[in-house]
């Protein structure tokens, strides 16, 4: 709303336009000057407000999805996080990113056209590395990727269309299927040089590496579901309940994880003297009885109290008890 002039503000700015201290004209200029906008026809704004904050939020669940499936299967530190998004020509999008990287192109089933992921190689081959069993060191061999390399960095982002699939899943249902890999950007082309794009820039950390991820969406490829976009759509599919096959699919998935699970024998407690002596044949005893149960944990939580023995001539333990929680069982 304006602000409303008192009458003493009135008459001093029509006694200042009455004795010539201000000209009417420059005042009607500069209110003209100041509704006056750059518009820039080579960056047009194909996406509005609302169907923006929608793609931040499919990335940022996206985002979360991903660093829990890549943690499990690398079995190291991740984080990923969404640092930017923007719209402009692809032609920019294409200089913005090294001439050799890692570009992983995605195509969905009933949508026209293809998208693409383009992953800096610090974070490429810090992942193959630890695919491969190392240490999760990152080396830049770019141009000389050998078949076998290429094929397992190629399977590890294609895996990675499976929660990019969930996290669209309250917008709209996609199949992503990878369709090429590429590692030079002389031979990507998606789309024509101006056409307006979405790029979503995601902050990756694996291990000791770091860099970023780029969603690369076309406008043209999305514009069949962009009112899908709205934030009013997002909230009606957003409150539907849980249906039977969510549900099933995330037991599956709970029931699908790993965790440690350790039988303690018992303790004992020795002297650094004593452990020092030790010896071939001696002797350590438990504070625990022959007749006790033994604890086993599950991570770093008591869950059980077991037996030891034998199965098939193997090392086993027996379940005999749950441990509920708040027991004071050791």
């Amino acid at each position: 709303m304006a602000d409303v002039l008192s009458q003493g503000e009135i008459d001093a700015l029509l006694s200042a336009i009455s004795t010539g201290e201000m000209d009417a004209d420059d005042l009607l200029r500069a209110e003209v000057e100041k509704k006056e906008k750059v518009y820039d026809f080579k960056r047009a704004l194909r996406f509005s407000k609302d169907q923006f904050r929608s793609l931040t939020r499919i990335h940022e669940n996206y985002a979360r999805l991903l660093t829990n499936y890549f943690s499990t299967k690398l079995r190291t530190f991740v984080q990923i996080s969404v640092a930017s998004v923007d719209q402009l020509p692809y032609e920019e999008f294409v200089r913005s990113v090294p001439s050799l990287t890692i570009l992983n192109i995605f195509e969905v089933a009933s949508l026209s056209g293809r998208m693409v992921m383009e992953v800096n190689p610090n974070i490429a081959y810090a992942m193959l590395d630890r695919v491969l069993g190392g240490m999760g060191e990152s080396f830049n061999k770019i141009d000389n990727l050998t078949e076998i390399e290429s094929k397992l960095i190629s399977q590890i982002f294609e895996d990675a269309l499976v929660p990019y699939k969930d996290a669209w899943m309250n917008v709209y249902t996609i199949e992503p299927e990878m369709s090429d890999f590429e590692v030079n950007t002389q031979f990507l082309q998606i789309a024509a040089p101006s056409e307006t794009v979405v790029v979503i820039s995601l902050q990756a950390t694996v291990g000791e590496a770091s860099g970023m991820i780029n969603i690369c969406l076309p406008h043209v490829t999305l514009e069949p579901i962009i009112s899908n976009l709205s934030m009013h759509q997002w909230m009606v599919k957003s409150k539907k309940d849980a249906t039977p096959e969510d549900i099933k699919q995330i037991k599956k998935n709970v029931e699908s994880a790993y965790v440690g699970a350790k039988v303690e024998l018992g303790h004992a407690t020795v002297s650094v003297a004593e452990f020092l002596d030790l010896t071939i044949d001696d002797v350590i005893p438990l504070k625990t009885r022959i007749d006790d149960p033994i604890g086993i944990k599950i991570g770093s939580e008591l869950k059980y109290l077991g037996q030891p023995g034998l199965k098939n001539k193997h090392l086993a333990v027996q379940i005999l008890d749950v441990v509920e929680e708040g027991s004071d069982e050791e």
